[in-house]
C-alpha cells in the first residue's frame, strides 16, 4: 500500500470485484450510455506524496496574508472580531466536534442543548419568537427566506434591495430558478434602499421584501418603512442583519418583520478564507412550522426531568413532498455552539459594550479619513461598523501600497458596483486601535 491513509488496498479491491463477479472496476458504469461518458483525461495534476503533498499546500498558504500579521480594515460579511479563549476550547472537546445529527436524543442531550441554547439567544437578539439550529450561512439563509415567504403567501415574486449583499443577491438569483421564483431588484438611492421604487414595485404578486441592515455599505435602513410597505401588500417582510449590531440597535422583530436571518460568522467564528460561517433564521410564532431545517425543541421525561429533542423538521424526509418549504438536511452545528458561547461568555452587557466600540471606532475612522486630501466620505447616512470613502487613486493601486505597509486595506465597491468604481468600503471593529485607525490615515495621505 503506497498511502498509509487511503482506506483501501488492492487486496480488499481484489476481493470485492470478486464477490461481485466483475474482473474491472469500469463494469460498474455500463449501465451509463457510452456516448455521455467521458473517454479523456481530467485536467488535475498528478497525485503527490504526503511530503510533497504538505509543502505544496503550505506554499499556497504562504501566499495568503493572516490577519495575525496585518491590521485589517476588509470586512464586505466577512470580520475580525474578539474571540474569548473559551470558545475554541468548549468547541474542540471531542464530544462536540465528532458529534453527528443527534437523532437519538437519549445520547445527544449535550449538543441538542447547546443548540436550544444558541435558538434561544438568536431568538432574543433578534426580537422574534423562534430560531432554528441555524444554517450553513447568511446568504443561503436569506434564500430559504424567499422560499418560505413564497410557500406562506402563495405568490412568486420576490422584491429584494440592491443594498443587500451582492452574494446573498446572487445565491437568491440562483436558487430562485428551481422554486420558479421571480426576483426583481430594487435600486439603491444615497447609500440606501430607494423606497420611492419599492412602493412602486411591490403588488398583490409580491411574497417578500428584502432588506438588509446594516446594508453591504454598513449604512442603517428605515426597516419601519420597509415593513409597512411589505405588510400592506400582505407580503413577507424579511430583514437580514449583521448580529453584533443588535447589541445596540432596535431589533428587526419590533418593526414587525417576519423574518431574520443573518451570519452569526461575527460571533465567536474566526476569518477562515471563505467559511464555513452559520447563518441563522428567526420567525414570528406564525412561521413557525415553515422553518427550513431543524429546530430544537424543550420538553420532560416520563420522570418530569428536562429534556432536548429534535422536533418541527420542515423538509421533505420528514413531511409529504408538497408541503416541505426546503430540503436542507444539515446545519452548523458546531459554528452555532461557537456562537452560543461567544454570546454567553459576554452576556448582555458584553454584547452591548461590544457594539458601541464598533460604533465609536467607526465613527472616529471616518472622520479622522475625511481629513485625509483625496479621501472623502461617499455617503451621508447613519452607519454601523462599515462605511464607504471616495478615493483620488484606483482602489486595487490603493491597496497594494497598504499591504506593503502591513494594511489589509477595504472592499473595492467597483467590483459589484460600477457606479462607485474607485470606492472603498472600510470596517472597523472593536480590535482596531486609535494607532491603527490613524496609521491608515497616514499611509493614505503619502497614496492618495
Amino acid at each position: 500500500m503506497n498511502f498509509r491513509y487511503l482506506p483501501m488496498t488492492e487486496e480488499d479491491r481484489r476481493e470485492m470485484m470478486a464477490v461481485l463477479g466483475l474482473d474491472s472496476v469500469n463494469q460498474l458504469f455500463d449501465d451509463i450510455p457510452g456516448e455521455v461518458r467521458f473517454r479523456g483525461r481530467l485536467s488535475i495534476p498528478e497525485a503527490m506524496d504526503e511530503p510533497s503533498l504538505t509543502r505544496h499546500l503550505s506554499g499556497l498558504a504562504n501566499q495568503n496574508t493572516p490577519l495575525n500579521q496585518a491590521v485589517s480594515f476588509l470586512g464586505a460579511g466577512a470580520y475580525e472580531h474578539y474571540i474569548p479563549s473559551v470558545v475554541n476550547h468548549v468547541i474542540s472537546r471531542s464530544e462536540f466536534y465528532t458529534a453527528y445529527t443527534p437523532y437519538q436524543p437519549e445520547i445527544s442531550q449535550g449538543e441538542l442543548q447547546a443548540i436550544f441554547e444558541f435558538q434561544t439567544m438568536i431568538s432574543e437578539l433578534t426580537g422574534m419568537a423562534v430560531a432554528n439550529s441555524s444554517m450553513y450561512d447568511g446568504p443561503t439563509a436569506l434564500a430559504e427566506a424567499a422560499g418560505v415567504a413564497s410557500a406562506v403567501t402563495r405568490r412568486k415574486e420576490i422584491l429584494i434591495s440592491r443594498t443587500v449583499h451582492p452574494e446573498s443577491r446572487a445565491i437568491l438569483a440562483a436558487q430562485a430558478k428551481g422554486l420558479g421564483l421571480t426576483v426583481r431588484e430594487i435600486p439603491e438611492k444615497d447609500g440606501v434602499t430607494d423606497w420611492d421604487a419599492l412602493a412602486a414595485a411591490i403588488s398583490g404578486d409580491t411574497a417578500g421584501v428584502a432588506v438588509q441592515s446594516p446594508n453591504f455599505f454598513g449604512n442603517l435602513e428605515d426597516l419601519e418603512r420597509a415593513g409597512s410597505l411589505a405588510h400592506q401588500q400582505k407580503a413577507l417582510f424579511i430583514v437580514s442583519a449583521n448580529p453584533i449590531s443588535l447589541g445596540l440597535l432596535q431589533p428587526p422583530g419590533e418593526y414587525g418583520a417576519d423574518i431574520v436571518v443573518g451570519d452569526a460568522q461575527p460571533m465567536g467564528i474566526p476569518v477562515q478564507f471563505g467559511g464555513p460561517h452559520c447563518g441563522f433564521f428567526a420567525v414570528t410564532r406564525k412561521l413557525m412550522r415553515k422553518v427550513p431545517g431543524r429546530i430544537v425543541g424543550q420538553t420532560v421525561d416520563e420522570e418530569g426531568k428536562r429534556g432536548f429533542v429534535l422536533t418541527l423538521q420542515a423538509r421533505e424526509q420528514h413531511i409529504r413532498r408538497e408541503k416541505a418549504t426546503s430540503n436542507i438536511c444539515s446545519n452548523q452545528a458546531l459554528n452555532a455552539l461557537a456562537a452560543a458561547v461567544w454570546m454567553t461568555a459576554l452576556g448582555k452587557q458584553g454584547v452591548q459594550e461590544l457594539a458601541r466600540l464598533n460604533l465609536d471606532k467607526a465613527g472616529y475612522a471616518r472622520k479622522r479619513l475625511s481629513q485625509v486630501p483625496g479621501v472623502e466620505p461617499l455617503f451621508n447616512q447613519p452607519f454601523f461598523n462599515e462605511f464607504a470613502v471616495k478615493l483620488a487613486k484606483p482602489v486595487g493601486m490603493v491597496n497594494q501600497a497598504l499591504l506593503q505597509q502591513g494594511i489589509i486595506g477595504g472592499y473595492d465597491l467597483g467590483r459589484d458596483y460600477p457606479e462607485y468604481e474607485g470606492a472603498m468600503l472600510l470596517a472597523v471593529t472593536e480590535l482596531r486601535t486609535r494607532e491603527e485607525i490613524d496609521g491608515l490615515a497616514r499611509v493614505l495621505e503619502g497614496l492618495v
